[in-house]
């Protein structure tokens, strides 16, 4: 790697709505330029393992690397192979560019007893390979709500829903392409028992049905009551985990690249299945995104789950103009506030019938 570059971009400060900040402090973990630094020195750590001599063929070794920047498992037909062979070769690598293997976070283990990454457990049970949410992960979440719940004993039920609701969805959501729907059932359980507790200590000298009707209803879905900007009031439920449909991840072909031209189309067509299946009970969007071509018409920049989008009206409402598609648009949120505050107007990207 460039490290005069490197050092130079790690000083070169930043710009942040055109203030300039120096940065004196480091990279802190868990930023966005860790995982970056984590790629750049352990590229080619895959064509190492590869090439380390080892015993058997190649198809016998059944050696592979799975790597997410400086977390990375490697995999072999058996352990002699991987703790006499590979191992040293991937201490030699590391060692090249000053780094060195976590004593405490390197395990050799047989996939019959599993192991532990990037919070799922990844097991073999009479020779199928199930990956679940690990246990340390589930323990990790039931504390935070617990915690979350015991820190907010005076709040309302509904202040306490928008509380909860972020951290079970995220969970939930980073866990849905594994097999969760057991775990995400006991997740709601677990929490619907300390919202009971929080409730019971709220109303001591409430019978156990009088609490249950209150904040309960019939199906014991948590529900509360949060005021609007204006003032009124708007009703408020708790998010269950096993609402969230399991999704198989579909893998990135591994010689795709998304700076190369020639995968460009590979790409596009997995961004319009996912938006596709997104967007697929929200009609409406989905046929705007498919006639923009999945793109904002103010930047010309692609619309994912990631930027988010907003709905425009070409012909505002207060004018008379209608909920049709013919006077729709998709926007990012910063587009729109754009459009909004600088009175700029939106063509519609699709042509009008009869023109």
């Amino acid at each position: 790697m460039e490290k005069r570059i490197l050092e130079q971009w790690l000083k070169a400060g930043y710009l942040d709505q055109n203030v300039f900040y120096d940065t004196v402090a480091g990279t802190p973990q868990g930023g966005i330029a860790s995982p970056v630094l984590a790629n750049m020195p352990l590229d080619g750590l895959e064509a190492a393992i590869a090439n380390q001599p080892h015993r058997g063929t190649k198809r016998q070794a059944k050696l592979h690397l799975i790597r997410f920047a400086d977390d990375f498992v490697t995999t072999g037909s058996s352990e002699a192979l991987l703790g006499e062979d590979i191992e040293p070769g991937v201490v030699e690598f590391m060692a090249e560019r000053g780094l060195s293997l976590s004593a405490e976070k390197t395990k050799l283990t047989d996939i019959r007893e599993g192991f532990d990454f990037l919070g799922q457990n990844v097991r073999k049970y009479k020779g199928k390979l199930i990956i679940k949410p690990s246990q340390r992960s589930i323990k990790a979440i039931l504390t935070k709500i617990r915690r979350t719940i015991k820190a907010n004993p005076c709040a309302s039920a509904g202040h306490l829903v928008l509380l909860l609701n972020p951290l079970i969805r995220g969970w939930a959501n980073y866990h849905r392409h594994v097999v969760s729907k057991k775990v995400f059932n006991k997740i709601d359980h677990e929490v619907v028992m300390a919202l009971w507790r929080w409730a019971k200590r709220r109303h001591r000298n409430k019978s156990a049905h009088w609490v249950k009707a209150k904040y309960f209803g019939h199906d014991w879905v948590f529900t509360g009551q949060v005021k609007g900007k204006d003032g009124s009031k708007r009703k408020v439920s708790l998010f269950r985990a096993v609402k969230v449909p399991i999704k198989r991840h579909v893998k990135v072909k591994a010689v795709a690249n998304p700076y190369d031209p020639e995968w460009e189309h590979y790409f596009e067509r997995r961004l319009q299945v996912k938006m596709a299946d997104k967007l697929k009970s929200k009609r409406t969007e989905l046929n705007l995104w498919l006639s923009q071509n999945g793109t904002c018409p103010v930047c010309e920049q692609l619309l994912t789950e990631d930027t988010d989008w907003e709905r425009h009206h070409i012909i505002q409402r207060v004018h008379g103009g209608p909920d049709t598609l013919d006077n729709l648009v998709l926007l990012h949120p910063t587009c729109h506030r754009q459009v909004h505050s600088l009175g700029l107007t939106v063509l519609s990207p699709r042509p009008i019938m009869g023109r």
